[in-house]
């Protein structure tokens, strides 16, 4: 860690209190390993008091200030037992911490606003909360606060729309999402490594059968979906097809953790088993 041009430590949530020369300061695991030159003052947003996790009527609200490892005790905690059994997208939540693949440590400090919001391709809470159609809020420093879906936000490889100043607050994910069958798949080139391919699908509860949503992370850098109506269900060629169509070659991801041809293949065939998973069963249970 390499701050030492921070002179002050500001506890706040106020984006009326950014200024050139701030950042926000949540768990801050990312901003203590990379360091920087130029920041003079970390703005604390955990002198808020946010609760970490809201069950509404609407569905679920996700703090930004909620750790990885308040998240991963959620769907055992006494507070979901009224939603455990009915939002069976929670089956999803402990698969996605786990891909973090961090320390004890990293997980009781790292949070899930502040892993979307460094907009790694890898970032799991980004692949979570995506695939389940969450919605960011983010407040302004002029005082407005805008909406926008987390799979629209992270836009690259560490970049997203947050403008100077922009604080993200929470991430509501849908009542409708949660109660979706999902199926999860991972590829990393080492046993302990960063996610090289994440994909999660979702089928949402519905008479008709439910819409398919496929979304693609870690293998591309930004994420990306694809959506099936109930009656257009796609079969293996479809699916290839529509994987064509909406990734091109140069959005795949290339770094250490897995060159695009290995990225881009294994995002088939991860679909596809995907796909198998969510169409072919009729058992009607959970995943």
């Amino acid at each position: 860690m390499d701050l030492n041009t921070v002179t002050d430590l500001v506890p706040t949530a106020d984006p009326a209190d950014w200024r050139e020369g701030d950042a926000w300061l949540a768990g801050g695991t990312v901003l203590f390993s990379y360091g920087s030159g130029s920041l003079r003052r970390l703005l604390d947003v955990t002198s808020a008091g946010w609760p970490a996790l809201t069950v509404t009527d609407a569905g679920l609200e996700i703090a930004a200030t909620c750790t990885v490892a308040q998240l991963y005790a959620f769907p055992q905690d006494p507070g979901s037992a009224p939603v455990r059994d009915s939002w069976r997208a929670l089956d999803l939540v402990r698969p996605c911490c786990d891909s973090f693949v961090a320390s004890f440590k990293i997980w009781n400090t790292s949070t899930v606003g502040g892993n979307v919001a460094t907009s790694l391709p890898a970032g799991p809470m980004t692949s979570l909360t995506a695939a389940l159609d969450g919605v960011a809020e983010v407040w302004g420093p002029s005082g407005a606060r805008r909406t926008q879906p987390v799979a629209e936000l992270v836009t690259g490889d560490m970049c997203n729309t947050l403008g100077p100043g922009e604080l993200l607050r929470a991430i509501r994910v849908p009542a409708a999402a949660l109660r979706a069958r999902t199926a999860f798949r991972r590829l990393s080139l080492t046993n302990l490594g960063r996610s090289g391919v994440l994909l999660i699908g979702r089928r949402d509860a519905d008479d008709d059968g439910g819409e398919l949503v496929l979304t693609v992370t870690a293998s591309t850098r930004r994420p990306v979906q694809l959506r099936f109506a109930p009656g257009a269900h796609p079969d293996a060629a479809a699916l290839s097809a529509a994987i064509d169509a909406a990734i091109p070659a140069d959005l795949y991801h290339d770094d250490i953790h897995g060159l695009p041809a290995w990225r881009r293949d294994m995002t088939y065939r991860l679909a596809e088993e995907i796909r198998r998973e969510l169409l072919d069963r009729t058992d009607g249970g959970r995943r």
